[in-house]
């Protein structure tokens, strides 16, 4: 099973500083930015063009709660990345695109901290936003975590920009510098050309003068919530990507097929990591009735050198449900080249091959001998089976 992810002493530490709830009247304030800025994650999403970035309750109530939660997202897809192997002394380029008060910027930081002392590396990072007070806070928590921790040569270069509008990415070359190694976009793909015709084609546009910015062997991580019309408009986009040859995926998918999740309208794809909330957030939870026990979102991480976080073979299948307890069986969805097919096994063959398929978890890559399926009445069974003599094994967890 998956380790439980919790953040530094450090980061706490630096949101704890920049939120400062001594005053008895702070935490009330938070959770009631909190709450405003739940309703417009999710009910009312039309209305973040209104840039609730540019609010000062609403972006403290955002570090206090929101920034934990997606620092922790970030940094456990950073720990999926392969491991490079820089030229001596060469920066880690990171560009933030949406970066807000610097959540990628910071969760990159404290990532590259706790690396073993030979894969350390300086850090230069750019961070991308049209808010000007968001950025502000991103420089001040930058240093705030530099002055809480022993961090490497790092560089925080702040860019204002309006992409959706002006589209100029040649501002981020940043004097013609060297590609980026990583470039994140972390809950900001979805909040991008929402009211043109076809907000697809137009993020896609985006996405291939990004990674004409990023390193042959560099990363492209999306990070999108995971609710289902953010999901699926995240696969219509691995979609595009993909037919027009701009990328590879690393991760999630095993495959570069069509998305099998956009086969059927109520099917999409996420993952859900536990972690340790802290302090503050389980007490805004308490408060306002949320509850951010685990960290949910749907991904997608996109090179240019093909590589892939498994080698790919017809074996291997990516869990996509959790593991469901049903009378004298268990089930699971997985996502294959083929599709997305239903699994399962019945208590009564159990076994020591098969004995890993009780760990499966949402996330794991898994390799399975043989699934079979079963013809019932002159049709095959829709869920496949693992037999006793089937062996089953869990090639990577999350």
């Amino acid at each position: 099973m998956p380790g439980v992810r919790a953040l530094s002493r450090p980061l706490l530490q630096t949101l704890e500083g920049f939120v400062n709830t001594a005053s008895p009247d702070e935490f009330p304030r938070l959770c009631r930015s909190v709450a405003t800025l739940s309703q417009l994650f999710t009910r009312d999403r039309g209305a973040l063009e209104a840039g609730y970035m540019a609010d000062d309750a609403l972006r403290r109530g955002y570090v206090a709660y929101y920034m934990p939660v997606n620092l922790g997202k970030v940094q456990a897809l950073l720990d999926e990345l392969p491991v490079s192997d820089p030229a001596p002394g060469s920066p880690l380029r990171v560009l933030d695109i949406g970066s807000g008060p610097g959540t990628a910027a910071l969760a990159v930081l404290d990532w590259m901290r706790h690396q073993p002392s030979g894969l350390q590396r300086p850090i230069e990072v750019v961070a991308v936003d049209h808010t000007k007070p968001a950025l502000l806070d991103a420089e001040r928590l930058w240093n705030g975590y530099r002055r809480m921790a022993v961090a490497p040569e790092a560089r925080f270069l702040p860019v204002q920009t309006d992409l959706e509008r002006s589209g100029r990415l040649n501002d981020l070359t940043i004097g013609g510098r060297e590609r980026y190694d990583l470039i994140v976009l972390a809950n900001t793909l979805g909040e991008l050309f929402c009211t043109s015709r076809d907000p697809v084609s137009r993020r896609a546009k985006l996405l291939h003068g990004l990674l004409d910015l990023l390193h042959q062997s560099g990363t492209l991580m999306i990070l999108e919530p995971a609710m289902r019309d953010a999901s699926r408009d995240l696969h219509r986009l691995r979609n595009a990507l993909l037919e027009e040859k701009a990328c590879t995926v690393y991760s999630p998918c095993l495959h570069e097929r069509p998305c099998p999740a956009l086969v059927k309208e109520e099917d999409w794809c996420h993952e859900e990591r536990p972690w340790t909330p802290p302090p503050l957030v389980a007490a805004i939870d308490q408060e306002v009735g949320f509850m951010k026990d685990a960290l949910k979102f749907s991904y997608l991480l996109l090179r240019k050198d093909g590589r892939t976080i498994v080698q790919r073979e017809p074996t291997l299948y990516r869990v996509v449900s959790e593991l469901r307890e049903i009378k004298g069986e268990k089930r699971a969805w997985l996502c294959h080249e083929t599709g997305r097919p239903e699994v399962g096994r019945l208590d009564r063959e159990q076994s020591l091959l098969n004995a890993p398929f009780d760990e499966w978890h949402r996330g794991a890559i898994v390799r399975i001998e043989e699934i079979v399926r079963k013809q019932r009445k002159g049709r095959e069974s829709t869920v496949g089976r693992i037999s006793a003599d089937t062996a089953v094994e869990i090639v990577r967890s999350v």
